[in-house]
């Protein structure tokens, strides 16, 4: 008889590991939405309608992916979640207030997100820019309560805290945003397609998993490694998004579909087609699990991910 070949860590088993993947993600969401709601009650606080705000768009439904990343970079480093759990809540408050300021009407001017009315659609717009800003600056008092925590280096919380501000800043997440804007109406080039989707996307998705690394002190090879992977699996999740954007259904989608087309937008599927753009999200995912293969800490939900990214119907 003849025995089955053992499958390379490395590899990942379609469907059924990215399904494998969402529900154990759904499962760490659980504990992320705990410490959310702790550092975001509104209780005796004043003005009420601002915490009000930041609660609506936080909790409406995100599947906290990067949270969840610099979470799971942080244990395959050694250091358990709870420690790392400040520095998590405060990338999905700065990715909340992206999508806060992404709907308004001066940019993509979206009526729905996850199936809910958008920020400025319930509250109005000065209160939905200014519970944008309330949260990036919560984020980072939030960040910054790691510096109580005996078990963390200073100079790791401070690492980490810088990464993500550089992450979410000019250089980063909101010079992609920029980018975004500027290139509509334009036919663009590939290489700046790219740099949109590594600076838009990509660079919170990869700071969340090297700010984890960083948190717990790791060794530069290991943050390498982390940053190889995040990288990979940020690109792969914006080429995801642009074929949903095409591809993905409405309902589940919980906001309108084809919208990059009408704002004629620079997309992988309007520049390299669907099949193209899908053969590249794959390989992107599969790279960022070699990726983790020098690692010799739990990375089995970090691979899940990179294959869920690739999958996901929303």
């Amino acid at each position: 008889m003849r025995r089955k070949k053992k499958m390379r860590t490395s590899s990942f088993n379609g469907r059924a590991n990215g399904k494998g993947a969402e529900i154990r993600l759904a499962q760490i969401s659980s504990a992320i939405d705990a410490a959310l709601m702790k550092y975001l009650s509104g209780s005796g606080r004043y003005p009420a309608v601002i915490y009000k705000a930041m609660r609506y768009s936080v909790f409406a439904g995100g599947k906290r992916l990067r949270p969840a990343l610099l979470l799971l970079s942080a244990r395959a480093c050694g250091l358990a979640f709870k420690d790392a759990m400040p520095l998590a809540c405060s990338v999905e408050m700065i990715h909340t207030y992206s999508l806060i300021h992404d709907d308004l009407p001066a940019m993509d001017d979206d009526d729905m997100r996850r199936g809910k009315p958008t920020s400025h659609r319930k509250f109005g717009e000065a209160i939905a820019i200014l519970a944008g800003d309330a949260l990036l600056n919560m984020a980072f008092e939030t960040a910054l309560l790691c510096r109580r925590n005996k078990k963390l280096g200073q100079e790791n919380v401070l690492e980490a805290i810088s990464g993500l501000a550089k992450a979410s800043g000019a250089s980063g997440m909101i010079g992609g945003q920029v980018l975004d804007i500027t290139s509509e109406n334009k036919k663009i080039g590939k290489t700046a397609l790219l740099k949109l989707h590594e600076k838009k996307t990509g660079a919170l998705i990869k700071a969340s998993v090297v700010c984890g690394a960083l948190l717990s002190g790791a060794k530069p090879e290991v943050v390498k490694s982390l940053a190889e992977y995040g990288e990979k699996a940020g690109l792969a999740f914006q080429i995801a998004d642009d074929i949903l954007d095409v591809t993905g259904d409405e309902k589940e989608m919980g906001k309108k579909v084809n919208k990059d087309a009408s704002l004629f937008k620079a997309t992988y599927p309007s520049i390299y087609g669907i099949k193209r753009s899908v053969e590249t999200a794959e390989k992107l995912a599969a790279g960022a699990c070699a990726a983790l293969d020098g690692i010799n800490g739990d990375t089995s939900l970090l691979r899940g991910i990179a294959r869920f990214i690739v999958t996901r119907t929303h």
